[in-house]
C-alpha cells in the first residue's frame, strides 16, 4: 500500500516551485542504515479514523507489525494497524501551501450559495 500526498518530500523526485512553474532543486531521499522505517497509523475503535501513531524499523511487513502493536497499541485496545514504507510517503512542501490549500475564489460551484432550496427544507 502507498500513501501518496501532493508535491514533493521524503522519495519525490523535482518537486514543483511553490508557483508551480519549474522543478526546484531535487531534496535527497531520507536514508540511514538499518532496516527499513515503517510509518504506524492505529484506528483506536470502530468509527474513527487512522492516526499517525509513529515510526518502526523492521525488515519486512510482518515484522514491522509486531513490533508497531507492541509499541503504539496498548493490550486489548485498536481495531487495525496500517503500515505505510516510510519511502512510499510523499508530501507537500512549507512553500506550497498558497496554492495547494488557499481557497479557489474562481471555483464557486463549491459554495452552495446559488442553490434555491425548496419550501419544504427552509428550516435547514
Amino acid at each position: 500500500m502507498n500513501v501518496v500526498a501532493v508535491g514533493g518530500g521524503v522519495g519525490a523526485g523535482a518537486p514543483e516551485s511553490p508557483d508551480g512553474s519549474a522543478p526546484q532543486e531535487a531534496r535527497p531521499p531520507l536514508t540511514t542504515p538499518g532496516p527499513p522505517a515503517w510509518e504506524v497509523f492505529v484506528r483506536s475503535r470502530r468509527g474513527l479514523a487512522h492516526r499517525h501513531a509513529g515510526t518502526v524499523r523492521a525488515a519486512d511487513p510482518a515484522e514491522a507489525l509486531v513490533r508497531a502493536r507492541a509499541a503504539f497499541v496498548p493490550p486489548d485496545h485498536g481495531v487495525s494497524v496500517w503500515l505505510v514504507p516510510t519511502a512510499s510517503l510523499h508530501a507537500s512542501l512549507p512553500e506550497q501551501r498558497p496554492r495547494l490549500f488557499e481557497p479557489a475564489h474562481d471555483k464557486d460551484y463549491r459554495h452552495p450559495t446559488f442553490y434555491e432550496l425548496p419550501p419544504e427544507v427552509q428550516h435547514l
